[in-house]
């Protein structure tokens, strides 16, 4: 039998980086704050991104086959929080933060960011309430030295 309190407190336990990841479709753009991000082949270098399946932005990836993940620095809180809520609510995210778009998949990098990686769409496993895309990095850079933003540094919790 599954112990439910158990199964929040230890599946809480698996460390996890924000990112913003950010995505284009035609002229729409957006971003939200990823979690679930890692790195899952070298050759060729691939990245798996849980994206939950009523995000606008899940059904951005599926229709333009990219995306790009932006590495936050650990004094950039307020921004992972900026980019938590959804777009329908909030409006557009990118309005007062300064981003460019990227070479390799037009898709909004954050200028303040760590640095960054751009990804195209490989695969996808869609089970669950979230779906597993799986793209491999055709571009990256760094913009600066820093300490990443993790999950637990927050306070706040996304898992379990």
């Amino acid at each position: 039998m599954l112990d439910e309190k158990a199964k929040k407190t230890m599946l809480r336990k698996i460390p996890h980086g924000l990112y913003i990841c950010g995505v284009k479709d035609g002229e729409e753009m957006n971003g939200f704050t990823a979690s679930w991000l890692m790195q899952s082949s070298f050759k060729p270098p691939l990245v798996v991104n849980c994206v939950n399946r009523e995000s606008g932005s899940h059904e951005m990836i599926k229709k333009s086959g990219v995306f790009a993940i932006s590495f936050l620095d650990a004094g950039q809180k307020e921004m992972a929080a900026k980019f938590f809520k959804p777009k329908s609510r909030v409006g557009n995210k990118f309005d007062d933060v300064e981003f460019y778009e990227g070479e390799a998949t037009g898709c909004p990098i954050i200028s303040d960011s760590l640095g960054y990686i751009e990804c195209k769409l490989v695969g996808t496993v869609a089970e669950g309430d979230h779906t597993v895309y799986v793209g491999e990095v055709i571009a990256s850079g760094i913009h600066r030295e820093g300490k990443q933003l993790l999950l637990e540094d927050t306070g706040w919790q996304y898992g379990g």
